[in-house]
């Protein structure tokens, strides 16, 4: 679609987008790349991984800018997993859009700021009308949700409303006596929950800080973590259990047992083997976030190979 050049439409658009997609979005996400180019704006494509690393990192990066100047693209296979991951970021609201008319409604109504498509049901015209249909839309414009006109003024001030409201929702209720609390440590001896690590089976972690981000991670024995590597480098202290990290970046091997400590510099690929129980305090020097390299059953294989090399 040729570019509008009407200036209140140009006025709504963002100065940059992070764009990212998996290997069934990658093509998609490219042609819309271009085609952001050739308006003039900014484009800082990170390239493709797992829909779910490549969405939280551009997520990350649109939560970190905090700016209605920059958003960002995903794309997979169906837009909506790249959706669910960009979405665990604070401030982002990425939304999902098979048609101009969803983009019309969720910049209209949800103020989206990043935008999710599907790479297998949705054609290189049509995501690109889609694209212009986001880019041009205002928050609380005329949408098809509105008939096409605008709110009343009792939606507007509810979607007014919205924008402080929202991001209140899954914190801690102010009428929690412990959610007065402050200290790490004494939280943490309040709740030894942990949270099940979604990507790696086995593991649980719990967040004591967010940015930088500090936590409490456990790992059941027996335990792989595929080799990886971090936007940010890592302390880390092993309370209890025993553990080995290869880093694969230097070839060398930690063996780590209670009370150890090693420092994971900011991109070094790892990857890791429990063998008990374990639990241990790390540190990251911004965000935490992960991407893999390598699938957990290619990690299983490398470092059976590995233990048998060492024993023979």
């Amino acid at each position: 679609m040729a570019e509008a050049t009407s200036n209140n439409k140009t006025s709504t658009r963002p100065q940059k987008i992070i764009a990212g997609a998996d290997s069934f979005g990658c093509a998609l996400k490219d042609t819309l790349v271009s085609h952001l180019r050739s308006l003039n704006i900014d484009v800082e494509d990170l390239g493709t991984s797992s829909y779910y690393s490549i969405a939280a990192e551009v997520g990350r990066r649109v939560s970190s800018a905090n700016s209605s100047d920059t958003r960002g693209l995903v794309a997979c296979g169906t837009g909506v997993g790249v959706s669910i991951f960009a979405n665990k970021f604070p401030g982002v609201f990425a939304a999902t859009c098979l048609t101009p008319d969803d983009a019309l409604n969720a910049r209209s109504i949800n103020n989206s700021n990043v935008l999710a498509v599907s790479g297998t049901s949705t054609s290189p015209d049509s995501a690109i009308e889609i694209l212009n249909s986001w880019l041009d839309t205002p928050f609380k414009s005329p949408c098809p949700a509105s008939g096409s006109k605008p709110w009343p003024e009792d939606i507007l001030s509810f979607l007014d409303n919205s924008l402080s409201e929202i991001p209140k929702i899954g914190s801690e209720s102010q009428s929690d006596p412990d959610s007065t609390a402050t200290c790490a440590i004494c939280c943490l001896v309040k709740n030894r929950e942990l949270n099940p690590i979604d990507l790696i089976p086995g593991g649980s972690m719990k967040i004591l800080r967010e940015s930088p981000t500090s936590a409490i991670v456990r790992f059941k024995a027996g335990s792989v973590e595929p080799a990886h590597h971090h936007t940010f480098g890592h302390d880390l202290v092993v309370l209890e259990g025993k553990k080995s990290v290869w880093n694969l970046t230097k070839k060398e091997k930690y063996d780590l047992v209670v009370g150890d400590y090693l420092f994971t510099p900011a991109g070094d690929v790892h990857r890791v083997k429990y063998y008990e129980d374990t639990e241990f305090f790390i540190k990251w020097d911004g965000k935490w976030d992960m991407f893999f390299d390598e699938d957990l059953e290619a990690a299983k294989t490398a470092i059976e190979k590995e233990l048998d090399s060492g024993s023979s």
